[in-house]
């Protein structure tokens, strides 16, 4: 049985935080805005054990540091470049979901070198829509808003609202369930100050204003594949398209039915749709 290590490392200063398991070519996977590293620990198991596979918790999420400074794609990316240098870490294949799959693209674009295979989970930076949830974090004063919707009383009497539900036999989706969970972080001062920092560097009211298309049509040349969910309503399913277009070396694999997190909606079909896309 492969064993799963939480590792701390200090990168730039600071406490960074990831999982390292298996051993064998290395596949990154990168979590989008409030996420963490728990968003793909289902499937360390699942994915065969010639590989070795990392999951990070960004700067700003999850058990790393909060630190005031850059969050930007290219900060991410740079993060991670220090990472995989710390670990001796030469190429390595990338699994970005959401702001995650931005953060790979602009890695894509900075390091292609250090890249086998691209793989981007319902990815920012595909074209201007995004939710208005989000858009909404952008707008003057959500440093204000923020701190009163992510409350302990507000957050108490959603719980419970859900524990009632519960009761009824209803059960909340695989995806709301995450969506709350990054929500709560939000209660913490300096995750929710990461997290304005980080949604304006790449969002503004209008939508999203960061855009790989300059970038990826002679930046990448890279084995790609993209997922997505046919009923994503953050990021719509229409951008897996626009990223196929862009990226010569790459194909769509489309989750009928599924939201924006697709490899928690059908984790054994990810598992599947991944290992086969790894095996070309």
């Amino acid at each position: 049985m492969v064993s799963t290590r939480e590792r701390t490392a200090m990168l730039n200063g600071h406490e960074f935080s990831y999982l390292d398991s298996g051993e064998g070519p290395a596949i990154l996977f990168i979590h989008g805005l409030t996420g963490s590293r728990r968003n793909w620990a289902h499937l360390i198991a699942t994915l065969k054990t010639d590989h070795r596979v990392l999951a990070p918790d960004l700067f700003g999420h999850g058990a790393s540091a909060k630190p005031m400074g850059d969050y930007s794609l290219g900060a991410h990316a740079a993060t991670l470049r220090d990472l995989l240098d710390l670990l001796s870490i030469s190429r390595v294949t990338l699994v970005g979901h959401s702001f995650g799959g931005g953060i790979a693209m602009e890695f894509c674009y900075l390091f292609p070198e250090r890249v086998q295979r691209l793989v981007l989970v319902s990815s920012g930076g595909l074209g201007r829509d995004v939710s208005r949830l989000l858009r909404a974090a952008t707008l003057p004063g959500a440093e204000l808003v923020l701190p009163l919707i992510a409350s302990s009383w507000v957050r108490g009497r959603v719980e419970a609202a859900g524990r009632i539900l519960a009761g009824t036999g209803l059960r909340a989706s695989p995806e709301t369930t995450e969506i709350w969970r990054g929500f709560t972080t939000l209660a913490d001062a300096d995750t929710r100050r990461a997290f304005l920092a980080t949604t304006r560097g790449v969002i503004d009211p209008g939508g999203q204003t960061v855009s790989a298309h300059d970038h990826l049509p002679m930046g990448i040349e890279i084995p790609t594949l993209i997922v997505w969910g046919t009923r994503d309503r953050m990021i719509p399913a229409w951008h897996a398209t626009a990223g196929h277009q862009a990226i010569a070396d790459s194909r769509v694999v489309l989750f009928e039915g599924a939201g924006h997190f697709p490899h928690l909606d059908e984790p054994e079909r990810f598992a599947q749709v991944l290992g086969d896309f790894m095996a070309r």
